[in-house]
């Protein structure tokens, strides 16, 4: 397998996600892929080779090794990378169809654009996104469990038993290196596992940050809407009508203000 096509292939993909995609995808190639290609192959090249049970009868050692191992952690783990690292192509697929649309558009239209950022999360590029994630988090949390499945848990016995034809009776079987191979295991569950904590952290930062987006439009088409509604009222009535009293005025002084106010009221002018 060309590990070096499928980087360069998904090394564009950076440019389209945000900080957590980043994340998951530095996660994937240094902690998954470099892990895989470099130690965990030579750790299990050896696990068909150096499989033994205390038998000499013919077809024994292979029928407990085929019982005890169903299908191989390294190709288990290949077949992983793969799943995990495709739904990624989806939104690269459809930021190029938004391209070539928006050439055809300029091409029609004599320089407008149709789109001005094609890689923009907006619209449906927004659900294609949220759809990688959704399908990147199943799909490493549908291997974990048939890893769980099939191996009755994430441990490796050194001391195995099998009892199925030809076997004349139960024997021992034994695998080559348990102890470090379970290491790898664990590591690359664990490595799993942070990957689908980082594809939900995406998710939510995505949608509440749509949802933060959308009551901030609701709110200001409401602020909006209440502008136009009262942009022609009288903000305040005029100063004269709010004429306070001080007071620090005795009575007397009240009254007398009041006589001349009246006074000032019945005053006439004669022409």
């Amino acid at each position: 397998m060309n590990w070096s096509g499928l980087e360069s292939l998904l090394s564009g993909v950076n440019k389209y996600s945000t900080a957590f995609g980043r994340i998951w995808l530095s996660m994937v190639f240094v902690f998954r892929v470099m892990v895989f290609v470099v130690a965990a192959q030579r750790v299990w090249g050896d696990e068909s080779k150096d499989f033994v049970c205390n038998t000499r009868q013919p077809g024994c050692t292979n029928v407990c090794y085929d019982h005890i191992f169903p299908i191989s952690h390294i190709r288990l783990w290949a077949l992983q990378l793969i799943f995990v690292t495709c739904p990624s192509l989806m939104v690269m697929a459809h930021v190029k169809y938004r391209e070539g649309k928006d050439q055809k558009y300029v091409a029609l239209h004599h320089g407008s654009h149709l789109y001005a950022n094609p890689g923009k999360k907006r619209g449906g590029l927004w659900w294609t996104y949220l759809l990688s994630l959704v399908f990147k988090a199943g799909f490493d949390t549908s291997f974990l469990y048939i890893l769980y499945r099939v191996y009755h848990g994430y441990d490796l016995p050194r001391l195995s038993k099998c009892a199925l034809d030809p076997c004349p009776n139960t024997v021992d079987c034994f695998i080559s290196r348990p102890t470090e191979k379970k290491i790898f295991m664990l590591f690359m569950v664990i490595s799993s596992v942070l990957c689908i904590l980082m594809c939900i952290c995406e998710m939510v930062y995505l949608i509440g940050k749509r949802i933060s987006k959308i009551l901030t439009v609701r709110h200001e088409n409401q602020r909006l809407v209440f502008a136009d509604q009262h942009e022609l009222t009288e903000i305040a009535p005029p100063r004269s009508a709010y004429r306070r009293t001080d007071p620090t005025l005795s009575d007397s002084q009240l009254s007398l203000n009041k006589r001349e106010k009246v006074r000032e009221g019945t005053t006439t002018t004669t022409l």
